[in-house]
């Protein structure tokens, strides 16, 4: 449930997987023909495995391994995508909602430059969320470590969430001019706050006073 006095949090989540050799990876729920795969015991998406574990370090609600351990045969070959909407139902997401998130994939191979905007809208429908309120990069390991020798690839993911029951008339009055509220006839009117010394200002000057 979200806090009283928080109207936002913040998940950061990390994935690697190595790779060996197949027909394809899956990631953020694309299929991208390779001749590379994960070696997982689910799909292996790591996109869509750093991204649960943001939502749950959001919602302060354990982590992917908690709650999909790869010890239950349950979840060998199980698509990610049904992992992510697990989540998504828990209930501690029940008093937030997702406003965008951020993912960066590092990966020697494959290149993912053709297939970056099809992530981008899975990920989209996936979380609910308009189109522009998804990031996705995707960038190699300069040749370094497992990833650079192509041996491995990693996915990270942050998110942002915001609660769903947040008082927006709060938010309305954070604004440059200060805003003061007035009922009117029953209804809530903003009016602008006229400053103290222009108020003064146009005071008239009385008789004999210059």
């Amino acid at each position: 449930m979200a806090g009283s006095n928080v109207s936002h949090r913040i998940g950061l989540g990390y994935d690697i997987h190595r790779l060996e050799p197949g027909e394809g990876l899956m990631l953020a729920g694309v299929l991208v023909p390779c001749p590379y795969r994960a070696l997982a015991h689910s799909d292996g998406d790591v996109v869509l495995h750093a991204l649960c574990d943001a939502l749950l370090g959001a919602v302060a609600a354990g982590d992917l391994g908690e709650h999909f351990p790869d010890s239950d045969a349950a979840h060998r070959g199980r698509p990610s995508r049904e992992f992510l909407a697990l989540v998504l139902a828990l209930e501690p997401f029940s008093g937030w909602k997702i406003l965008n998130c951020d993912v960066n994939i590092i990966a020697q191979a494959p290149r993912l430059s053709e297939h970056k905007a099809a992530m981008r809208i899975q990920l989209s429908q996936l979380l609910g969320v308009p189109l522009d309120c998804v990031g996705l990069k995707a960038r190699s390991n300069e040749g370094c470590d497992a990833v650079g020798e192509k041996r491995a690839i990693q996915a990270q993911a942050v998110v942002l969430l915001e609660a769903r029951h947040r008082n927006r008339t709060t938010s309305t009055l954070s604004r440059r001019r200060r805003i003061s509220l007035e009922h009117d006839s029953g209804t809530l009117r903003l009016a602008p706050t006229v400053p103290r010394e222009r108020s003064r200002a146009k005071r008239k000057a009385p008789d004999g006073e210059r």
